[in-house]
């Protein structure tokens, strides 16, 4: 047996009757000689941490846009602490680990500069709209890999998609990297909201906080012990009532307090003109963009083109590129 197929066969002794087998895949959109080494899942999981999607949430907005401090997250530390949050609970319930942290590496490949104001930018400008889900999805599936994607399993890039929206993930290890992906944000915007001034302990839901806890970490392992003691042998991950209650009141208070509160208005007012502003300027001159999504506009038309070539955009890409197309070099120093 090669090393592959020893941990194919201890996964199926292991993990959980619920729980994904890579050897059960339903594989990749183009056949691939299987590695003598790694599943399909731990391969498609270092073929995200590879790519340079990847690479470039390094650059992209969480919440705080161009923060001066070195401890906020960014796009990236985000997805990171998806990860570990999701793989704990697939760990507690004998999920798949492996299908679960290419899962929560990938969920947001897709996203925008400027964070959620890119992708409402976005939104508005695409006839068909825009969702970060799905994009992260393209970017896998066409946009990597000089337009050939990196093939990932079905079930990888199901979580992927699945991870926001209406549509649920096909297997309990997508619905790990969703949960995951809700504990993480809104303990880390709280936590950096703080960090930034824009919220003082004293003025957090004290009646949320009875249940979630008074601290980030202690917030994280109630949400992450609940779920595990409330999934055992349940078709979908749940939480407890009183847990989930707490959790939609803490949400509700974010986004009346920092995700749509006027101190972000008009960073917001830029960054919504700055992405509206090279859209226009791209598709009037579509080409002038790199040859992969000149390629892309020829077969999928200017707007699509257009729409992945500022989606891909890290923050300080997007800004130096207004700067060079729309602020005369004079004026460059101030």
């Amino acid at each position: 047996m090669t090393i592959r197929e020893q941990f194919e066969q201890e996964e199926l002794t292991r993990l959980s009757p619920r729980a994904a087998k890579a050897v059960a895949s339903k594989g990749r959109e183009h056949p691939a000689e299987p590695c003598p080494m790694r599943t399909d899942f731990q391969r498609d999981r270092d073929r995200i941490i590879h790519c340079k999607a990847f690479r470039r949430l390094k650059y992209k907005t969480q919440v705080f846009l161009a923060p001066e401090g070195d401890h906020y997250r960014t796009r990236l530390t985000h997805t990171l602490e998806v990860a570990q949050i999701a793989r704990t609970i697939a760990r507690c319930l004998r999920l798949n680990e492996d299908l679960t942290e290419a899962i929560a590496l990938g969920h947001d490949l897709g996203h925008t500069p400027f964070g959620h104001i890119g992708e409402r930018s976005l939104d508005e400008t695409m006839p068909e709209g825009f969702r970060h889900n799905e994009q992260s999805r393209r970017v896998v599936e066409v946009l990597e890999n000089d337009g050939m994607g990196i093939n990932l399993t079905w079930e990888v890039r199901d979580g992927i998609a699945c991870h926001s929206g209406k549509q649920f993930p096909a297997t309990l290890e997508g619905e790990c990297v969703r949960r995951a992906d809700r504990i993480a944000y809104l303990n880390h915007d709280l936590d950096d909201a703080i960090r930034g001034g824009v919220l003082r302990a004293f003025e957090l839901p004290v009646d949320c906080l009875k249940v979630l806890g008074s601290t980030h970490g202690e917030r994280i392992n109630r949400m992450i012990a609940d779920i595990v003691a409330n999934s055992q042998d349940t078709e979908h991950l749940e939480m407890s009532p009183i847990m989930q209650s707490a959790m939609d009141g803490l949400r509700e208070f974010m986004f009346e307090r920092v995700y749509r509160d006027e101190w972000r208005a008009a960073e917001e007012i830029r960054c919504d003109h700055v992405m509206k502003a090279l859209f226009r300027y791209y598709s009037e001159h579509p080409g002038e963009m790199p040859e992969e999504f000149v390629l892309i506009g020829y077969r999928e038309g200017t707007a699509r083109a257009v729409c992945d070539f500022l989606s891909c955009m890290t923050d300080r890409y997007a800004t130096r590129q207004y700067g060079k197309l729309f602020i005369p070099a004079g004026f460059s120093q101030f």
